[in-house]
């Protein structure tokens, strides 16, 4: 048996059909194919799982329960495995606590520089953390701004507490509500405005003596008793004394409405105590520290003579200078993690995870691109030669041309998208491929052609003196009616002037973007674009019987596994089983559900058609219009039943533009929109891009793939560099005069993708 490749024998995860493979190691292997190939279902759920899996089985029975659960992936063999690090796109759990120094570990060491050889000295490592009692500003808490309620905002005067006069929707119903409609001090038939002056006091702030109110349960009839609280200091002790960021949607949207937020005038917004900001390093303290851009903040470390702190200031210096190297050397430590842009979230990621010194370890990538400018890219591509030279096995999946010409080996899933692809369609040297007949083939030596003939506009949207993050007080006009393209570098400005100036300005545009649009198995094409309401209406008209008995959620649900088709076991102290429900074979409707058909299928057929089965199935328009619609994104090999948490990032953008395609006057907003597309893919969206503006729809795109670029009609590039360095208009016009323009990045990258028809360098 081999052992210098890592054998796959009969794969078949997800859309992956029974495949064999031999993956070289020590080697940089890119994983190519447009978008639902099977590329993540071969590298993430089947190599990375398969990895984690094996490695967590040496663990002890009590630590695997407390660690992530892996089911075995659907592969007959995997030989040569070895422990593998996975970096996929999913974004840090970013509070406003989080910034980029703890993002990547340099904060705490940073800190305990600070507790050795700052002067005079705070105490101890945690002295100098917002986020622990000992270095916290008492007022704020550590966050570094105050919450200020506005008072009023929380009642309607002309209403009783009956008539939910209280503005707040978790103190206006259930047990909460009852705190102050049963307060026998307070007339809960008597409108607000009618209240006098005691009343007021004793709703708002509470009475003087003490007051017990009584709850009674509607569930169990048990009676309690808790202390009455008036409205504002139970507002300010559950949500202004907290970090809410990590509320519900709705419940988080409905506290701001009723707060401003401002700079904590103890702290200045720092979120330190004032021992804390006294101990300095060579004049800086800890915040001005760490509010240096990282290069900046290198030479400050090398300044360090003290002994005592020498060794944690080398310790910082390496962190620091992999940042720099990896293109992130403008941010500071201190910016928050939230406010970072998708590129810079993304290689930040890469700093945390690649700073060890171990080798002979699989490093798996999910489109370590993303985000990035080309100039941008190069970097990337230093840093997993770097890695594979360390003697480690580096698989990336990938789009992009730069990554796709330095790999050792390439192997192309395919030949199309979920039924049509799970295949290798070519395994081999980079040169092999540009000889090969497949849809990657053909893009990496494909011209790029400019939009010769962009579409003129006359009216805009005008953003005026935008200085969100690093903009400097710019002013642009950003047109109507037409397909515009902001482009720049990783952390030039870009998203700070659409997602902030931009949307603050115009609050009615549609964002669209590749987030998952339902993670759990009752979330399909199906449900998302709302036909399966008149699936039902049909299936229960034809049959003489309520639509819910096609619901999964509803009459029509299995009785065991409640309409998800597996039941998950816990397992005490071996890690949890998730099995096909016996009683439904998995098929997560019960026996009379199924009994019943439309043109001689049952509804868990009709689940099982795809788009261009369905259209041909159907004669109801408003199905047949949805259908029509996915089919024109391309997504025609869906099934209606596939659950979303299964779709890629392209196709779960794809289905959310297939439910604006015949809409018209909005203003969509798309961020990154080509993020994880093939070349092939781009087309598609091309094409759906240009639909929604011939249906008079403005259409501005945050990209930075040159393929989507060239086809703009519009261009506003912004830079030109990141951070301190970025934030400026460099250029506005058409493709075509940008490509004589001299200062822009993005015309340099596309002068040379469409004057020599090469891959870029």
């Amino acid at each position: 048996m081999k052992t210098d490749t890592i054998e796959v024998i009969g794969a078949n995860e997800n859309n992956l059909k029974n495949i064999n493979l031999n993956i070289p190691k020590n080697k940089l292997v890119v994983f190519a194919g447009i978008s639902g190939s099977g590329k993540s279902s071969l590298v993430f759920d089947t190599l990375a799982v398969e990895s984690n899996r094996e490695w967590q089985s040496s663990y002890s029975l009590y630590i695997r329960n407390k660690m992530p659960h892996y089911q075995r992936p659907q592969v007959e063999q995997i030989n040569n495995l070895t422990p593998a690090v996975v970096i996929r796109q999913q974004s840090f759990n970013a509070s406003s606590r989080s910034t980029m120094g703890t993002a990547v570990d340099a904060a705490p060491l940073v800190r305990l520089l600070y507790s050795r050889v700052g002067k005079p000295s705070a105490g101890g490592s945690m002295a100098y953390s917002f986020n622990h009692p000992a270095g916290m500003c008492l007022t704020c808490t550590g966050l570094g701004k105050i919450q200020i309620l506005d008072e009023s905002s929380l009642f309607d005067l002309d209403k009783t507490l009956n008539e939910k006069a209280i503005k707040f929707s978790p103190f206006n119903s259930g047990w909460q509500n009852n705190i102050y409609t049963t307060n026998l001090a307070l007339d809960p038939d008597k409108k607000l405005r009618e209240f006098n002056e005691n009343e007021w006091k004793i709703l708002c702030y509470g009475a003087d003596e003490p007051i017990k109110i009584e709850i009674r349960s509607n569930k169990t009839g048990r009676v309690d008793h808790v202390d009455y609280e008036g409205i504002i200091p139970r507002f300010k002790r559950l949500y202004l004394k907290r970090d809410i960021s990590k509320l519900k949607g709705k419940l988080h949207d409905e506290i701001m409405t009723h707060i401003t937020t401002a700079p904590c005038p103890d702290c200045d917004g720092t979120g330190l105590n004032p021992k804390a900001l006294t101990s300095k390093i060579n004049g800086l303290n800890i915040i001005d520290f760490m509010s240096l851009p990282v290069e900046d903040l290198l030479p400050k470390l090398r300044q360090i003579k003290d002994e005592r702190g020498q060794s944690l200031s080398g310790q910082i210096e390496q962190l620091l200078k992999r940042m720099v190297a990896i293109g992130i050397g403008y941010l500071s430590l201190i910016r928050q993690s939230d406010t970072l842009s998708g590129g810079e979230m993304q290689r930040l990621k890469i700093v945390r995870n690649l700073g060890s010194s171990l080798n002979n370890i699989t490093y798996i990538l999910d489109e370590p691109t993303t985000g990035l400018h080309p100039a941008d890219v190069d970097k990337i591509g230093k840093m997993l030669l770097g890695l594979r030279d360390d003697h480690n096995n580096v698989l990336v999946v990938e789009h992009s041309r730069q990554i796709i010409e330095i790999a050792d080996e390439v192997v192309e899933m395919g030949p199309r998208a979920g039924s049509h692809g799970g295949q290798v369609v070519y395994q081999g040297n980079v040169d092999g491929l540009k000889k090969a007949d497949t849809l990657t083939a053909r893009d990496i030596s494909h011209k790029l052609q400019i939009n010769d003939n962009p579409k003129q506009w006359s009216n805009s949207f005008p953003i005026r003196d935008a200085h969100c993050h690093n903009l400097k007080h710019i002013d642009v006009d950003i047109p109507k009616g037409i397909l515009t393209a902001v482009t720049g570098v990783a952390g030039s400005g870009k998203s700070s002037l659409i997602r902030y100036d931009f949307i603050d300005q115009n609050p009615g545009a549609i964002v669209i973007d590749q987030k998952p649009i339902g993670k759990s198995i009752r979330s399909t094409p199906a449900t998302y674009t709302e036909i399966m309401d008149e699936i039902r209406k049909v299936f229960g008209k034809t049959n003489h019987v309520a639509p819910s008995w096609f619901s999964s959620n509803s009459k029509g649900a299995c009785p065991v596994c409640k309409g998800k088709g597996k039941i998950k076991y816990d397992m005490a102290f071996a890690d949890a089983v998730e099995v096909i429900c016996e009683e439904c074979q998995g098929r997560r409707y019960n026996d009379r559900a199924l009994s019943y058909t439309y043109r001689n299928k049952n509804i868990e057929d009709v689940m099982d058609l795809t788009v261009d089965q369905a259209i041909e199935f159907f004669n109801d328009e408003k199905i047949t219009k949805a259908l029509q619609n996915l089919i024109k994104v391309g997504l025609g090999y869906l099934t209606l039943g596939q659950p979303t948490s299964t779709l890629s990032g392209g196709e779960i953008q794809r289905v959310k533009i297939a439910a604006e395609l015949n809409k018209t006057g909005n203003v969509y907003v798309m961020d990154e929109p080509s993020a994880g597309l093939h070349s092939e893919d781009i087309k598609v969206l091309t094409r759906l891009l240009r639909n929604l503006v011939e249906h008079s729809n403005t259409v501005i795109i945050i990209e930075h793939r040159l393929e989507l670029i060239s086809q703009a009609d519009w261009i506003i590039d912004v830079g030109p560099d990141g951070g301190t360095h970025g934030g400026e208009i460099c250029f506005t016009g058409t493709p075509s005069k940008l490509l004589d323009n001299e200062i822009s990045k993005t015309a340099k990258y596309l002068r040379l993708a469409t004057n020599k028809g090469e891959l870029i360098r």
